[in-house]
């Protein structure tokens, strides 16, 4: 029997309760969703960046909502465990918009979203969150809303003023109603710290150069891990690696980890 959105929204917003730091592996289409949960995972995140690049479109909020919606259905399909997608900011400036948009994306699997502010007014975010919240709510799920704040990772601020911003804000959308804060680019154990204990929401950050191990993160009071793009980026890689190989001398490498097959990813699909 497959949960029902409500009972996956419920399920999703006990993983941030602990004990363990929930660890995220972003995919970006049905097939690195169904690998990444074969492998264990607790739930699925997308990666807005992966999405938008398997569209053929660069990531910051080029990608058509309809491919999005496109995207969250196919990996509902395969998956079993919760499902939360990157909205970017919501893909409008328009509050109205941008929750009619996470009504979307919840009908079609979804039972979270990370959403940002960028370089937009904080006030916007706010405005977004309690629209989107309500919107949700209206479809039966109690949406758990990653609130994204871009203060180190566009350097809106740096060193103290940084920290300071990052409260703030994310006190202010703790008040708007979001369910967790998410601070890509912090990674001093010191401002880790004090995000988890002057906010007062699980923090999620995002693996960067520098930051903490898992077991630290966790000691740090961190609830969720991201790779953001990180495996979209890998993959793309591993892809460029092996048809410039097959371009020049008409093989491709064998990888030094052990290969899937056919057999194997077919195999994924039919369990």
């Amino acid at each position: 029997m497959t949960q029902s959105n409500a009972e996956r929204a419920r399920t999703f917003r006990r993983l941030h309760a602990g004990p363990d730091v929930l660890v995220l592996a972003n995919a970006w289409d049905a097939a690195s969703a169904r690998l990444i949960e074969n492998l264990g995972a607790k739930a699925i995140a997308t990666t807005s960046a992966g999405v938008a690049w398997v569209h053929g479109y660069p990531d910051g909020s080029a990608l058509p909502i309809e491919r999005l919606v496109d995207t969250v259905t196919a990996i509902a399909r395969v998956i079993s465990v919760p499902l939360t997608a990157d909205i970017e900011d919501g893909y409008s400036d328009d509050p109205d918009e941008a929750a009619a948009n996470v009504a979307r994306v919840v009908r079609a699997g979804a039972v979270g979203i990370n959403i940002e502010d960028g370089t937009r007014e904080p006030e916007l975010l706010g405005t977004k969150i309690e629209r989107a919240k309500r919107a949700a709510a209206e479809l039966g799920v109690d949406l758990f809303v990653n609130a994204r704040t871009d203060v180190y990772l566009r350097q809106l601020a740096t060193g103290e003023a940084a920290l300071r911003e990052s409260v703030t804000r994310g006190r202010a959308y703790r008040a708007a109603g979001c369910d967790s804060l998410f601070v890509p680019g912090v990674i001093d154990p010191r401002d880790i710290r004090t995000l988890v204990e002057a906010v007062e929401l699980p923090l999620n950050v995002l693996a960067w150069p520098g930051l903490p191990a898992l077991g630290a993160l966790q000691g740090l009071g961190v609830r969720r891990l991201s790779a953001g793009a990180s495996i979209a980026l890998a993959g793309w890689a591993r892809v460029r690696a092996a048809a410039t190989a097959f371009l020049s001398e008409g093989h491709v490498p064998a990888p030094s980890e052990p290969a899937m097959t056919s057999r194997d990813l077919n195999g994924m699909f039919r369990a």
